[in-house]
């Protein structure tokens, strides 16, 4: 029996907490059965290093500018983002425009310069034919009126966790949704009604790492009170599916080739190389 390949939709495979075991963190997701990392941008500062890890590690990758850096950036990132897709536009593992979107959670930021971003980033990728990967984050309903004023070729609403009428408003625009550590926990009752309740086609796969750690990595608030951190890693990517497939009452391997073409219709340039 061919063995299960997943497709981790959201990875910061350039962030400093993987700098010392970096080729160790991919070699654990590949023998994990993880074929396949996403690796966002977030400012105009890490284009380069993501789009040379995703060539050095056989992976994908998007370019945008993140709503928390968004207040410390330079206007004219706007205008180098759009040098960079115009530069890279033939490189197939360039896949999406990302990460982009609005946060609405975290306090003093300013929403309005966050919509302006978003919004001139939606251009962008209907400019240059990309999806794009949203952050959602408390905003769903700001993100929703702005895709349905300037859709984009599709993509993924990034560790989603609204309500059902949103996550359907996304779905309806073409959207994928994705799931990761964060609906392993037992509490998170309504992201694993979701889970369950949402057509099969309208999901995605991620780990989001280092951050947002399944159940069985997060830390007890000993842990945390010590200064523990717990990493979250690719290589969790198939026990988090096998927690979903679960709550759907599919096997594992049924729901890493649904979401395995889930995430292709998401990132059509994913099927070169899943």
């Amino acid at each position: 029996m061919m063995r299960a390949m997943w497709i981790d939709t959201h990875c910061h495979l350039d962030a400093a907490e993987f700098a010392p075991d970096r080729d160790a963190v991919v070699a654990r997701a590949r023998a994990a059965g993880v074929g396949m990392l996403v690796l966002p941008a977030v400012e105009v500062g890490n284009f380069d290093a993501v789009r040379a890890l995703a060539h050095a590690h056989g992976c994908v990758y998007a370019l945008g500018i993140h709503p928390l850096c968004v207040d410390r950036a330079d206007d004219a990132d706007l205008d180098r983002l759009a040098a960079a897709l115009a530069a890279w536009r033939a490189d197939p593992r360039l896949v999406a425009v990302g990460e982009i979107g609005l946060d609405h959670f975290v306090a003093g930021l300013d929403r309005t310069r966050q919509e302006r971003w978003y919004a001139a980033q939606l251009r962008l990728a209907r400019t240059f034919d990309l999806p794009v990967i949203l952050h959602v984050r408390r905003s769903a309903d700001t993100l929703l009126k702005h895709l349905r004023r300037t859709p984009p070729p599709g993509g993924i609403a990034h560790a989603f966790n609204g309500s059902e009428q949103q996550a359907l408003g996304f779905v309806e625009l073409g959207l994928r949704l994705g799931f990761g550590g964060a609906s392993t926990f037992e509490r998170a009752l309504q992201l694993r009604r979701l889970a369950q309740a949402l057509p099969l086609p309208a999901l995605v796969l991620e780990t989001d790492a280092p951050d947002i750690p399944p159940q069985w990595l997060y830390r007890t608030a000993a842990q945390r009170a010590a200064g523990a951190t717990m990493r979250n890693e690719p290589a969790e990517l198939p026990r988090i599916g096998a927690e979903l497939a679960r709550l759907r009452g599919l096997t594992p391997a049924e729901l890493a080739a649904a979401t395995r073409a889930n995430a292709i219709a998401a990132l059509p340039r994913l099927a070169m190389y899943a």
